[in-house]
């Protein structure tokens, strides 16, 4: 019986220690309400979890509002545009003119946030700070980093601003930063694209631009580990536009002056390249409020969050008479004998005092409360609604023998509004999904141009854009293709025409009709003269 009694009794602390273990590893990892938020915001912005599924990019109607942090547009989840990436459009396809609706976008959320966006909502940053916490040796910031941290304006100048400019002055679409250097948009627009098998024809179209931006993401992510938020420091122009605004936006973190002794343990303690709080590099994360030994750092708008000590200031109890212990003066002479005989100097008993918390505890529960309750509702809606109510035009079952439904599109054509509408003629319809920035459309587009001038009389031909995120289409063509006669047309309707055939992500994408309007022939990728040629002329045959 003493037996049993002791293999329970060690039983029962064994589970004890165990349980106890899990809890302190629990309690060790719970995630803080940054992080919470940080969460919450990357799925808030990328909430099409269909579209991971399908390996199709969202192209519903909340696509022309941007997001406030960077996420990229071609993100098979991404519920909205990237700032960043409508930036550079908007300045290379404003041309002489001012894009005063993408500015007013970015000062709007500067104003209200500044780079709390960077510290709260921005999925890059969530992605380098998880990085971080992968256990390696560490570089510490110093004055080179600090001097690094100009990258971003040289970065901004020459990606942001000189290439979508200058091309788009040209009449060509370059987004620089997008195109040459965003890691986001290497993984997210670029590699979940391309796991998805539904996408196989994607790797034709890579190249060496991929492969630049594959090397440049890897670097970014092996810094990441070794160096905290590498890319927000050095590289981010949308951290730099933001950071602008610290000085002034509504939400952010504060300095009581008052308050503050310059002793510089929150410069210390942050991991930015910041030389005081609420500088242009500081990314409003709020980690040095727990640091301020005299708790002078604040988030601005807190008042109300104060503990009531902090509002008013302490009454003392304590009465002192400095008169009752001085001698009394007799014919107003003091002598130092008589002060140091009347004066008993007593010792000055040190007395423990507490601080007074910084925020009421009551406040402060409720108030997160009802943020997490309300972040909560806000993303459930949104994957329900993007899952479940929203609907993209469906691909179908279009294949080849199948009969193409009557469409109209728009034409480019210098401002002439022409359409062009499919029905029943007496020529064979070739028609070509493309885009500016598709390099194997372009270099195809001039053996399209060759072949309708061969058969002129007996086929009508179009070159439909898909993807039109920018205003600059029709001077491409007027730069790149001045004398073409094929058609071009765009398909601005959710690219409505282009999922009718069964197109998805990949470009070019070419379907052959005959006179009945029935296809005879699809091509998803690049095609050769010989082999487009030798279809048009079965199709002519039949």
């Amino acid at each position: 019986m003493e037996k049993v009694k002791k293999f329970f009794a060690k039983t029962s602390s064994s589970l004890k220690k165990f349980f106890v273990g899990i809890g302190r590893w629990f309690a060790t990892h719970v995630p803080s309400k940054r992080r919470i938020i940080q969460l919450y915001a990357a799925v808030l912005y990328n909430a099409n979890i269909k579209g991971y599924i399908s390996g199709q990019i969202f192209t519903g109607s909340s696509k022309a509002a941007c997001v406030p942090g960077l996420n990229c547009y071609s993100c098979p989840g991404a519920v909205g545009a990237c700032p960043l990436g409508s930036l550079q459009n908007a300045i290379g396809s404003a041309g002489k003119s001012v894009p005063y609706y993408m500015l007013g976008i970015l000062a709007l959320y500067g104003l209200i946030l500044g780079r709390t966006i960077c510290g709260f909502l921005c999925p890059v940053g969530l992605a380098q700070e998880l990085l971080y916490k992968i256990k390696t040796p560490k570089l510490k910031k110093s004055k080179f980093t600090y001097i690094l941290t100009f990258l971003k304006v040289a970065i901004f100048a020459v990606f942001i601003i000189a290439l979508p400019l200058g091309f788009g002055l040209n009449g060509y679409a370059n987004p620089g930063f997008c195109k040459y250097f965003c890691p986001a948009g290497t993984f997210e627009g670029g590699f979940f694209l391309l796991m998805n098998p539904n996408n196989d024809g994607l790797y034709q179209m890579l190249g060496n631009l991929f492969t630049w931006k594959t090397l440049v993401l890897a670097i970014f992510v092996i810094a990441s580990v070794f160096i905290y938020r590498f890319f927000c420091r050095f590289f981010c122009p949308l951290g730099l536009i933001y950071g602008v605004f610290n000085y002034f936006s509504i939400l952010g973190v504060t300095v009581n002056k008052s308050k503050c002794t310059n002793c510089g343990l929150c410069v210390n303690a942050c991991k930015m390249d910041i030389r005081k709080v609420g500088d242009h590099e500081c990314i409003q994360c709020g980690e040095c409020i727990s640091v301020c030994p005299e708790q002078a750092i604040t988030w601005k708008g807190s008042k109300i969050f104060l503990h009531k000590n902090q509002l008013e200031p302490v009454e003392s109890n304590i009465k002192i008479d400095l008169t009752s212990s001085l001698p009394k003066i007799d014919n107003n002479v003091v002598t130092a004998t008589n002060i140091e005989e009347k004066v008993e100097v007593k010792p000055v008993e040190k007395v423990k005092t507490e601080k007074a918390p910084l925020y009421d505890k009551k406040k402060t529960k409720i108030f997160f409360i009802s943020l997490f309750s309300a972040l909560s509702v806000a993303t459930a809606t949104a994957l329900i609604y993007y899952n479940f109510v929203e609907k993209e035009p469906v691909t179908g079952d279009f294949a080849v023998g199948v009969k193409m439904e009557s469409f109209t599109v728009d034409l480019y054509d210098n401002g002439k509004d022409e359409t062009f509408t499919l029905k029943l003629t007496d020529k064979v319809t070739v028609i070509n999904f493309w885009a500016t920035w598709c390099g194997p459309c372009v270099k195809e587009l001039p053996e399209f141009e060759e072949l309708y001038h061969e058969y002129s009389d007996q086929i009508q031909m179009i070159a439909i854009h898909q993807y039109e995120e920018t205003e600059d289409v029709q001077a491409y063509i007027n730069k790149a293709f001045p004398d073409y006669k094929i058609m071009f047309g765009r398909d601005n309707e959710g690219d409505k025409v282009f999922k009718s055939v069964g197109g998805k992500n990949t470009l070019p994408y070419t379907v052959i009709l005959d006179k009945r309007n029935v296809c005879t022939y699809i091509k998803n990728g690049s095609i050769k003269y010989e082999e487009l040629k030798g279809y048009i002329d079965s199709t002519l045959a039949n």
